[in-house]
């Protein structure tokens, strides 16, 4: 590992000279000194939790609260060189609170609600319960983008007895617990709340009533169901569960949970949860909170309102890496979550990888400055910090997307056919990443800019100034003219036009040619599409 590596060992912290400023590492920081102001001195791992509610599939959301979490890892091991853990929690002992828009056998699930979602059969047939499906979905999920992590059960953890002590702990400290809550309840709530859900003995259903009785050595609580009907239930061994937020906390405790992030809308969830897991005695996790993700409106995402973007969506118009780029871009800053941050991304990405292999080919000294420059590369963190052997495209995204625009391209073969006129190297087999970005665009270009093109007319400069920059370049050789070369061409022209700002020659290029608002590097556009190309393209705009 490179010099960051020597920074910390044992952690001792107080050698803090070159930490990389990016904000997994500062995340790392915070957690390296949780771990070593535990109570705890064990070598156990450090233990970073991500929760998952199964009443529904993993969504972008889930893939970006694992992504970063792997990346605090992936720093964490890198400033102390000590081991962390992440554990995939997943709460399917909550009850079903409504039927999900978008599963089969609604009906049916009508009949459940209430019921821990591991109690309810799989409405897709599949599986053992509704619960058990959507874990492993969750768990086929993670594995298809490569994290390690393990997984949790909340209804195998309270089954199994794991919870027992702490379950014991929290009917200690009930009505302190109970002191956090009740303030922040509506009034009605106050006098029913309990942070102890038994589940009824006959009918499964999770019951949030108030308690009669609590029996601290027995371990049990006593509790009437709308029939008046009165009940004896331990707390242990999957007889009861707890009140999200007691949960949370009380899983903080149980577990050792070192580090968790979660969303600005659990802000206030947060703060209770760790009031509470201070008075069980626990540590509560030092945390992240990230911004939630806006529309193309800039309201936020909602599951219900179905106004984002799912995985399928991005991977349909964006590799896999992109979505992990967007995804690491300035968590705790709201964003919006719509197709058209899709190309950015993945030409972001495509920049932070082609400078990661630079300076992996560089002959700078591994202690230098200018390695540590590694570790403050998003890709580093995207790829767990191994560089792979065939990654990135000698082609931005962008510039495909362009391509496609005015070939009117609706096969990979066409763009392939101007790929390869502008480097004979290229191919499908031998560019896998490229490879898939033509498919990308060709989907991208298809759904989003065919059906927007708006060609305008130049007016009496603009058009001057094309018919000299197709005269100048039809006196150029076809094939042997480099990009940077005809980028400084065409920047001549526009200032022998006086265009001030330049960008407006610019913008000229991209809304008479392209039928669109922005484009790529012009020079690079000109040496892909063919020099004889933009000449056609040129007369067709002024003829038009």
């Amino acid at each position: 590992m490179y010099s960051v590596c020597k920074i910390m060992t044992n952690n001792d912290f107080s050698s803090f000279t070159s930490i990389p400023k990016i904000w997994p590492f500062e995340e790392a920081v915070k957690l390296a000194e949780h771990v070593k102001n535990k109570k705890d001195k064990s070598d156990k791992p450090a233990l970073l939790e991500t929760g998952y509610g199964p009443s529904g599939l993993p969504h972008i959301g889930t893939f970006g609260e694992v992504a970063r979490t792997s990346w605090v890892r992936q720093a964490y091991h890198v400033l102390t060189g000590n081991k962390a853990a992440i554990l995939a929690f997943s709460d399917d002992m909550d009850g079903l609170r409504k039927v999900p828009e978008n599963v089969p056998n609604q009906e049916m699930l009508k009949e459940y609600l209430g019921k821990p979602l591991s109690c309810i059969p799989d409405p897709f047939g599949t599986h053992e319960s509704f619960g058990a499906h959507n874990n492993a979905k969750l768990c086929a999920f993670l594995d298809h983008f490569g994290f390690k992590y393990e997984f949790a059960s909340s209804t195998e953890y309270y089954r199994s007895g794991r919870f027992d002590a702490a379950l014991m702990k929290v009917l200690e400290v009930y009505d302190k617990i109970v002191a956090v809550i009740v303030p922040t309840l509506r009034e009605e709530r106050r006098t029913t709340y309990s942070p102890v859900l038994p589940i009824h003995p006959k009918t499964g259903i999770v019951m949030q009533v108030p308690m009669e009785k609590i029996d601290l050595v027995a371990g049990t609580i006593q509790w009437r169901d709308e029939n008046g009907k009165l009940f004896e239930t331990p707390v242990t061994g999957g007889h009861a569960k707890l009140q999200w937020k007691a949960d949370w906390a009380m899983r903080w405790y149980a577990l050792g949970v070192d580090y968790e992030m979660s969303g600005k809308d659990l802000i206030d969830s947060v703060r209770l949860s760790s009031k509470i897991c201070k008075i069980l005695g626990g540590n509560p996790p030092t945390n992240l909170t990230y911004e939630l993700f806006l529309d193309d409106q800039g309201q936020k995402i909602s599951k219900s309102k179905g106004n984002g973007l799912s995985i399928e969506e991005w991977l349909r118009y964006g590799p896999s890496e992109s979505l992990a780029q967007y995804m690491f871009n300035a968590p705790k800053r709201a964003k919006r979550l719509f197709f058209d941050v899709i190309p950015k991304a993945t030409d972001e990405y495509l920049k932070h990888i082609e400078n990661w292999k630079k300076l992996e080919q560089s002959e700078i000294v591994v202690e230098s400055d200018e390695k540590e420059k590694i570790f403050i590369n998003p890709a580093w963190f995207i790829h767990g910090g191994k560089l792979p052997e065939k990654t990135g495209s000698p082609i931005s995204f962008a510039m495909l997307l362009n391509l496609a625009s005015v070939a009117n391209a609706e096969r990979a073969e066409i763009l392939w056919g101007f790929l390869k006129r502008y480097d004979a190297t290229v191919s499908p087999e031998n560019n896998s990443m490229l490879s898939q970005l033509v498919d990308n665009a060709l989907a991208y270009y298809a759904d989003f800019i065919r059906p927007h093109k708006v060609y305008r007319n130049p007016d009496e400069r603009e058009s001057r100034a094309l018919k000299d920059l197709a005269g100048e370049l039809s006196k150029l050789p076809k094939d042997e003219c480099k990009a940077d070369f005809l980028q400084n061409l065409v920047f001549a022209i526009g200032k022998k036009y006086e265009f001030e700002p330049l960008r407006d020659w610019f913008g000229c290029l991209y809304e008479v040619l392209l039928g669109q608002k922005e484009g790529p590097r012009f020079g690079m556009f000109i040496a892909v599409y063919g020099i004889h190309e933009t000449i056609q393209l040129i007369h067709n705009a002024l003829k038009r």
